[in-house]
């Protein structure tokens, strides 16, 4: 039987799936609880997500009991390191740098940075929702804003463009609203924020300029339990596998969210 303990660590909260907390067959499962609808609480403060229930399917294919730890994102590779942490199922990044602090599973989502562009800019220009970003590319006169040290300005420097930075989200957004700038490049939920806040002035464009990986990290060694995760994502993909049951229960809210896609738009790289 579940129950769910909450305590106050150094960390964070502790939100608690087991009846036995200290025992070595509970797999503790470090994730920030603040990012719906993959990782975030329900209404009486339980862990709830398409991240929980992969925590949760995992625990079930492992034959473990699953303790859902609340972690600072931040703190998640220091706590896998310290031992706190058995692993990171937190729709973390797989990068150069933090594979050089944890090892990474294969990757089982592919999170998109896709752009808010300026309805009068991509009107002039022939830009639609279906526009690729060579077409963006190609226009030289194209104004960039993004946020100081974020993909919105790295990604578009990369391209050898100039981009005007901005202190907060909101203002970036409406600098695009407002015709003062022509794009930002963000992950899909902030553009479509900005978008439905902005539906007259602004469209969505959906080509992605880097489709990063998603995977499970453990502490660097833990091949037993690294391998235990490869296994379980490469069932992922089977008839009637987790994709699926993911998608029947979280299709509706994805695409309430995102006003186009369903999971398909995290499962496709």
């Amino acid at each position: 039987m579940k129950k769910v303990l909450l305590s106050l660590s150094v960390i964070a909260f502790v939100f608690v799936l087991s009846a036995c907390k200290n025992s070595d067959d509970v797999l503790r499962v470090g994730m920030d609880l603040r990012y719906p609808p993959f990782e975030t609480v329900d209404t009486d403060n339980n862990p709830e997500g398409i991240s929980v229930d992969i925590a949760l399917a995992f625990g079930e294919f492992l034959g473990r009991e699953v303790e859902i730890v609340n972690t600072d994102f931040g703190a998640i590779i220091p706590a896998l390191d310290s031992g706190e942490l058995d692993i990171a199922i937190a729709s973390m990044s797989i990068t150069e740098e933090r594979e050089k602090e944890v090892d990474f599973s294969n990757p089982y989502f592919y999170f998109k940075i896709i752009s808010l562009v300026n309805a009068d800019f991509a009107a002039t220009n022939g830009i639609t929702e279906d526009s690729t970003i060579e077409e963006i590319l190609a226009i030289e006169s194209t104004r960039y804003v993004g946020i100081a040290t974020q993909v919105s300005v790295t990604i578009p420097e990369s391209y050898g463009k100039t981009v005007t930075e901005a202190t907060e989200l909101s203002t970036a957004i409406e600098s695009v609203a407002q015709g003062t700038a022509d794009i930002l490049l963000m992950s899909a939920n902030p553009v479509v924020n900005g978008y439905n806040a902005n539906p007259d002035d602004t469209i969505v464009l959906w080509d992605a300029f880097v489709s990063s990986p998603i995977g499970m990290a453990v502490k660097e060694g833990n091949s037993e339990l690294l391998e235990q995760a490869n296994d379980f994502i490469a069932t992922f993909d089977d008839e009637d596998g987790l994709y699926d049951t993911l998608a029947t229960d979280w299709d509706a809210i994805i695409l309430e969210n995102l006003g186009r896609y369903g999971l398909e738009f995290y499962i496709n790289e």
